[in-house]
C-alpha cells in the first residue's frame, strides 16, 4: 500500500525522528516493512506485509491527528517485498537540504531503464545497451545498483516475454547474452591489494542441464572485485560438480538456477544437488548457496533445497557469504 498526506503542522528533525522510532517499533511487531518520504510538509509512505496486519496499521495511519487530506494511491497485491530489508526506512528534506539518494530512490530510478534496456538485449543491439549503461555510469550509478535494479530485473522482464510467447527461445538466449556482456562491463579490475587480503574460494556453477548463465557471471564479477578466489563450472550431471567438489576444496558453492524462467519443477533436483555436492566436499564447512528467479522474487527459500543462503541478488552476496563461512570457521573451533 503507497499513500500520500499533508503534515498539520511543519516537521522538524527531532519530530520526524520520533515519529520513524515508534513507527519501526510497530513495525517490526506488525511484520511490515517500507518507506517514508517527507519534505516537511506532505508524507508519501510505502507499506508492505501480512495483510491483517497491513489492515491494523492502516486503521492507527487513519486515526493519527499528525497528518490530514489522507489518499491511497495504489494497494495491492505483490510477489516479493521491495524493502524486506527495512522496517522503516526514511529520506526526508527539510531546511531545503537535498537527501542522499537511498536505496528506494535508487531502485525507484533506475526501473525507469528496464525497458529500454530489455528492448535493446532482445534486438541483441549491444551497441545502444553498452551506451545506456555507460551513461548510467557516467551519471555516478555504482555497479551494485545496475545489477540488483536493471540487469536483474530485465532477466525476469526477458523470462516474462518467453513466457508470453512474445519472444523465442533463441531471442531469449540472445538477450541474457547481452546482459552477460553488459554485466562484464561493469567489471572493475581489482587491486593488488584486494587480492592479497582475500581468503575465500568459492566455485560457481549452474544447476545440472541449466542453460541460462547470468548469474553466475554477474557474481563472478563481483566476487573477483571483492578478492575472492572464484572458479566457474557448468555441470551437466550432479556427478559432474561432485567430481569437480572432490577436486577442490572451496569455502562456498553458489548454484544458480534461471535468473529469467522461474524453474518451480527444478526444486526437488536442487535439493539433491545439494545433497551430493554436501556428501562431495571434504569436510562440513563449506557454504551453500542458491540463486535464480524463483529465489529473487522469495517463491522458494534456502531452507526449502537445503541451502545456507539463498541470493536475491548478485550484489550483496560477497557480504553475507562471507559471513557465513566465518561463522563456520568459528564453530568449528569452538
Amino acid at each position: 500500500m503507497t499513500y500520500r498526506s499533508e503534515a498539520v503542522t511543519a516537521q522538524s528533525h527531532s519530530g520526524l525522528s520520533d515519529l520513524v522510532s515508534k513507527a519501526r517499533e510497530r513495525n517490526r511487531r506488525a511484520g511490515l516493512t517500507g518507506m517514508l518520504l517527507c519534505d516537511g510538509n506532505r508524507f508519501l509512505q510505502t507499506l508492505e506485509g501480512p495483510v491483517d496486519a497491513l489492515g491494523e496499521v492502516w486503521a492507527s495511519i487513519l486515526r493519527d491527528t499528525r497528518h490530514s487530506r489522507i489518499e491511497i494511491l495504489s494497494e495491492h497485491i505483490v510477489p516479493a517485498r521491495l524493502f524486506s530489508g527495512w522496517d522503516m526506512q526514511l529520506c526526508h528534506r527539510l531546511d531545503g537540504a537535498v537527501p542522499a539518494l537511498s536505496a528506494d530512490r535508487e531502485m525507484l530510478a533506475l526501473s525507469d531503464q528496464i525497458g529500454a534496456t530489455a528492448k535493446y538485449a532482445l534486438e541483441g543491439d549491444d551497441a545502444r545497451l553498452n551506451s545506456l549503461i555507460a551513461d548510467l555510469v557516467a551519471k555516478g550509478w555504482l555497479r551494485d545498483a545496475l545489477v540488483q535494479h536493471v540487469l536483474e530485473p530485465t532477466a525476469r522482464v526477458l523470462g516474462n516475454a518467453w513466457l508470453a510467447d512474445d519472444c523465442s527461445e533463441f531471442d531469449l538466449t540472445v538477450g541474457l547474452g547481452m546482459l552477460q556482456l553488459a554485466g562484464h562491463a561493469l567489471h572493475s579490475r581489482p587491486s593488488v591489494d584486494s587480492i592479497r587480503r582475500g581468503r575465500y574460494s568459492i566455485l560457481l556453477a549452474t544447476a545440472p542441464g541449466e542453460s541460462h548463465l547470468l548469474g553466475p557471471s554477474l557474481l563472478s564479477s563481483t566476487l573477483s572485485d571483492a578478492g575472492w578466489n572464484v572458479d566457474i563450472v557448468f555441470p551437466d550431471s550432479d556427478e559432474a560438480l561432485a567430481k569437480q567438489l572432490r577436486a577442490q576444496h572451496h569455502d562456498a558453492i553458489d548454484i544458480a538456477l534461471s535468473d529469467a524462467l522461474p524453474r518451480l519443477h527444478k526444486l526437488t533436483e536442487l535439493r539433491e544437488t545439494i545433497e551430493k555436492s554436501r556428501s562431495a566436499s571434504s569436510d562440513d564447512l563449506m557454504v551453500v548457496s542458491v540463486g535464480g528467479r524463483l529465489f529473487a522474487e522469495a517463491t522458494a527459500t534456502a531452507l526449502s533445497v537445503g541451502a545456507d543462503h539463498a541470493r536475491t541478488s548478485a550484489a550483496g552476496t560477497s557480504i553475507r557469504l562471507a559471513e557465513l563461512i566465518e561463522q563456520r570457521r568459528k564453530a568449528a573451533k569452538g
